[in-house]
């Protein structure tokens, strides 16, 4: 099983919207993992970096918001044990990987953590994404992070189902219909477990050009299928459309039944 998550505008920590109670419901039913492994567009780097600090710092990687935004923190420890593990993994399979000790946890990790493990005791670390993944490397750096879960480790890609923010309408909760249909349609693709149209998604999905002007922020869902497997689906955590365009849809991957 992995996740994918959208983690929004930063705000989302104060402002949880339909997104955040159904994630923290999430967090109660899922199985306590030894550690979250966490994939996001807010830390992208040349290869691939494993963050391996024991005790990661919260990162306000983001300028302009509201003061009490900046006194948030999410102090969860990190797991070097289980981060070495993975970054072992990554160079079995032939990612550029190294070690990173001094990074913290980014926004596209926190911020939807405060929802889904709020009480921060549940061990986080993250994984880098590289400046050069494309949807097809996605799926295959879901597929290489894949076994790290056998240790107990939940893989959660952090991003976002569609992320215009040259549209960005702060406030309003009447969703755009180019990012309702673009939304719809994933969500279809996801529940069949149609992986190949889900790689496919930028260049055939409805409004995909729109919905995603860059492609970082739907990638993580890739990674988190991949991590599933081809054989996958995924299960809606509905969350609404934020600020007019922003889609907030979470999904819990598992194997389809033979």
């Amino acid at each position: 099983m992995s996740l994918f998550v959208s983690h929004g505008a930063p705000t989302f920590a104060l402002e949880p919207g339909l997104a955040g109670p159904a994630l923290t419901r999430l967090g109660r039913q899922l199985p306590r993992p030894e550690a979250v492994l966490v994939v996001s567009p807010h830390w992208m780097t040349e290869g691939i970096r494993v963050g391996t600090s024991a005790q990661p710092e919260t990162l306000h990687d983001f300028g302009g918001f509201p003061s009490e935004l900046y006194a948030l923190s999410y102090p969860a420890p990190g797991h070097p044990a289980l981060a070495a593990m993975t970054l072992a993994l990554l160079e079995v399979d032939g990612w550029p990987a190294q070690a990173d000790a001094n990074r913290g946890l980014d926004h596209g990790a926190w911020v939807p953590l405060m929802h889904l493990f709020p009480d921060h005791s549940v061990p986080v670390f993250q994984v880098s994404m590289p400046r050069d993944l494309d949807a097809e490397s996605a799926w295959q750096l879901g597929e290489s992070l894949r076994p790290i879960q056998q240790e107990g480790v939940l893989i959660v890609g952090s991003g976002s189902l569609t992320h215009n923010l040259y549209e960005v309408r702060w406030g309003d909760k009447n969703a755009s219909r180019y990012a309702q249909e673009f939304t719809d349609w994933i969500r279809s693709r996801v529940q069949a477990g149609a992986h190949q149209e889900l790689i496919k998604a930028l260049e055939t999905a409805p409004h995909a050009q729109r919905s995603h002007p860059t492609s970082e922020h739907f990638l993580p869902l890739l990674v988190a299928a991949g991590a599933a497997g081809e054989r996958c689906s995924g299960s809606l955590i509905e969350g609404g459309i934020e600020h007019g365009v922003l889609a907030m849809d979470a999904f819990v991957f598992s194997k389809k039944a033979s």
